[in-house]
């Protein structure tokens, strides 16, 4: 990963053998994923409960190029699937959620492949010339990709704006590489 992995205790008391099962965890899904960029953790003891047990939620979101994916277990889920949760077993099944999500994610940008060795990237508008028609992608490297009017496969040119999370192809052009079958991903803010 490019940034450290960070965990952080809401409630409770730092534990080292936590910390070092969310590690096992993490490098379980770097294994996976190789294009994991950062992760940050979240154990928050919800209710001190001595006699039903204490209840705890795990946030884990995790950074992939130009995306943070989030995954959130809520306390409920481990009650009402076990007898006597704790930490370890929210822990085990925020992570499998997270290694599900990460699954569908590759799978997601597997289907976009347009050629073989290339892959659907994402990325943000920039910058859209005024009364031209063309603008450009800030990639995950920050580097700024050209894209044409006509290279956007859905949704309007002219209702882009910078900010823009888009996903696109890249492809070598005669100046560079270029972003090809760029798709509308959503607004920023």
């Amino acid at each position: 990963m490019e940034i450290p992995l960070e965990i952080a205790f809401h409630g409770l008391q730092h534990s080292d053998s936590v910390e070092a099962e969310i590690r096992k965890h993490v490098d379980k899904l770097e294994t996976r994923y190789g294009r994991l960029t950062a992760c940050r953790v979240s154990i928050e003891a919800l209710h001190q409960q001595h006699q039903k047990g204490n209840q705890f939620e795990v946030h884990i979101i995790l950074s992939v190029p130009g995306r943070d994916l989030a995954v959130s277990r809520e306390p409920h889920h481990t009650k009402e699937r076990y007898a006597n949760p704790d930490v370890y077993t929210a822990l085990r099944d925020a992570f499998k959620a997270a290694e599900r999500q990460l699954e569908g994610y590759k799978g997601h940008v597997r289907e976009n492949v347009a050629s073989p060795g290339a892959s659907a990237l994402s990325g943000q508008v920039t910058l859209k010339e005024p009364g031209q028609d063309h603008g450009f992608i800030l990639n995950s490297t920050g580097s700024q990709i050209y894209f044409h009017r006509d290279s956007v496969t859905d949704g309007d040119f002219d209702t882009l704006r910078e900010g823009d999370l888009v996903h696109y192809v890249e492809e070598a052009g005669s100046a560079g590489p270029t972003a090809t079958k760029v798709r509308v991903g959503g607004r920023k803010g």
